[in-house]
């Protein structure tokens, strides 16, 4: 039997949305499956925002995935009409010598961001909503902000029909095994797929999946928002 799909992806979270949405733009056949609906409340990618920055603390070479990214996302905005990227700038504060201050910094300088260094007196003379501790310093890089990330995933996911993508909600994959005429067979609780190749982008349930329980332990990661008594402070302007 011919596999009927070039690729599955298996999870239409914030990262298979977006697999799902290049494969399609490449005129991949592709099928996504998700055992939810699009977006829900069982996965990592729901919630009011998601920030996102060019100024990256954690290592310089995340940048150039930052620059592709920031591309991308412009793009499925003109595509689809949605705001999903807002640019609010961004501050990342810590001691003079913390990592924060100094990696974000690091980032800026090696790869040419325009960035300001605020103290923590101006920092808080700019965005009244920040109190800083006297002995910090803050990098302030104003192509900052946050993601949407329901809107992202409706957005990716609506793109990649209209690209030629099948999308198939409300069906679990119970396994997939290697297809005896070559390819993978993806079974779920609604039937059966085949496919030449398969992506895995299932979050808490790639554990379950691969046979990886052992390795691959989710752990809840709560975040919380908050109603601030000044609001105007932290509008988005």
């Amino acid at each position: 039997m011919a596999p009927s799909h070039d690729v599955i992806v298996v999870g239409l979270g914030g990262m298979g949305s977006a697999a799902l949405y290049h494969l399609a733009r490449r005129g991949v056949r592709v099928l996504g499956l998700e055992r939810f609906s699009i977006p829900h409340e069982m996965g990592s990618s729901h919630g009011d925002t998601r920030i996102i920055r060019l100024a990256y603390f954690e290592h310089p070479d995340y940048v150039p995935l930052l620059r592709r990214a920031y591309e991308l996302w412009d793009s499925l905005e003109s595509e689809t009409g949605e705001t999903l990227l807002v640019r609010t700038g961004s501050i990342d504060a810590s001691e003079v010598d913390g990592m924060i201050f100094e990696g974000s910094r690091r980032s800026c300088e090696l790869h040419g961001l325009p960035h300001e260094v605020l103290t923590p007196q101006e920092a808080s003379s700019r965005f009244p909503g920040l109190r800083l501790p006297p002995q910090s310093m803050a990098v302030f890089q104003a192509d900052g902000g946050f993601l949407i990330p329901e809107r992202c995933i409706v957005a990716h996911v609506a793109a990649a029909e209209g690209a030629g993508a099948t999308v198939r909600t409300g069906e679990r994959v119970l396994g997939w095994h290697p297809a005896g005429s070559g390819g993978i067979r993806v079974d779920t609780d609604q039937g059966s797929h085949h496919a030449d190749r398969l992506v895995l982008t299932a979050g808490a349930w790639t554990g379950d999946l691969t046979g990886l329980q052992h390795v691959l332990a989710p752990e809840r990661q709560v975040l919380l928002w908050v109603d601030p008594p000044r609001r105007a402070d932290f509008a988005p302007s």
